[in-house]
């Protein structure tokens, strides 16, 4: 099938490619499933169509803050380090402890943008707010108030809005899966929400059109290629009947090389710019 909407109609499509059922592709089904989830991932993780940006909502709960408050700190030991003075060793030894004030965050986030205000500012929330205050004296009909000084006002407010109340400093690393919160959770609310912006890599399951990609279609075939290469190998020189012979090599070099340009398409075409995905 020209156009694999499924994990199986993608594998097909690649082996043909590759000459089957022409050609007897010596590549095992596990080495292929292996290959597919490396593909995938990879694709996920760089390629601007692997993931798409949304906004998560988190409900804290009494033992979110129970946890964030240090009560059920991590002791952590530290460096131990051995000082030489005359001939003497002494050592020393540093603990650290480290408060568990995270959440956890599903497999398939790659990285989080930002964390929206906890608290709510005076300046730009609420009904006594000078926003809202704004809007209710000044702006009662659009005729009486200049959209230019409207504008150069709110960006006033928006800085004096920055320098008083500070965005909170999150911590993230996917292979963790814990987004740490760097806030007094003792102030937090049992039953707010936070909303999280971030990044989330696309489940081919769910969206199958994803098999049907130009460049994932190019480099698995360019993998099974380099497995297969790999695989016969271990056969060189070997005579088959008529005089021919084996020459896994030339099959693993010639993929080596598809691989290298595949791939430098992807940081030059599919790629998107390296951003500070933490917070």
């Amino acid at each position: 099938m020209a156009s694999p909407a499924t994990r199986q109609e993608l594998i097909d499509h690649c082996l043909r490619r590759l000459g089957a059922p022409v050609l007897e592709i010596n590549v095992d089904d596990d080495q292929i499933d292996d290959l597919v989830d490396d593909a995938i991932q990879f694709f996920q993780e760089r390629h601007y169509d692997g993931s798409e940006r949304m906004y998560l909502k988190y409900k804290i709960t009494e033992d979110d803050k129970n946890r964030g408050r240090g009560p059920g700190a991590t002791k952590v030991t530290g460096i131990t380090t051995t000082t030489v003075s005359e001939n003497v060793g002494i050592t020393s030894e540093f603990k650290f402890e480290e408060n568990n004030n995270y959440i956890k965050v599903p497999d398939q986030i790659l990285g989080i943008n930002r964390i929206f205000k906890f608290d709510t500012s005076t300046i730009s929330g609420g009904m006594f707010s000078i926003k809202y205050q704004l809007f209710l004296n000044d702006l009662y009909y659009f005729s009486s108030f200049e959209l230019l000084q409207y504008s150069m006002t709110k960006s006033y407010l928006e800085d004096i809005d920055y320098l008083l109340t500070t965005d909170k400093q999150v911590r993230f690393n996917k292979r963790q899966g814990r987004l740490y919160l760097d806030i007094d959770w003792a102030a937090q609310e049992t039953g707010s929400y936070i909303v999280i912006d971030c990044e989330r890599s696309l489940n081919p399951n769910d969206f199958p059109a994803i098999y049907n990609d130009s460049w994932l279609k190019k480099y698995l075939t360019a993998t099974i290629k380099k497995q297969w290469g790999t695989n016969m190998m271990k056969f060189s020189g070997t005579k088959l009947p008529g005089g021919v012979e084996l020459n896994g090599r030339q099959y693993y070099e010639d993929a080596v090389e598809e691989l290298r340009e595949i791939e430098e398409q992807m940081k030059t075409t599919y790629e998107l710019p390296p951003l500070d995905m933490i917070g």
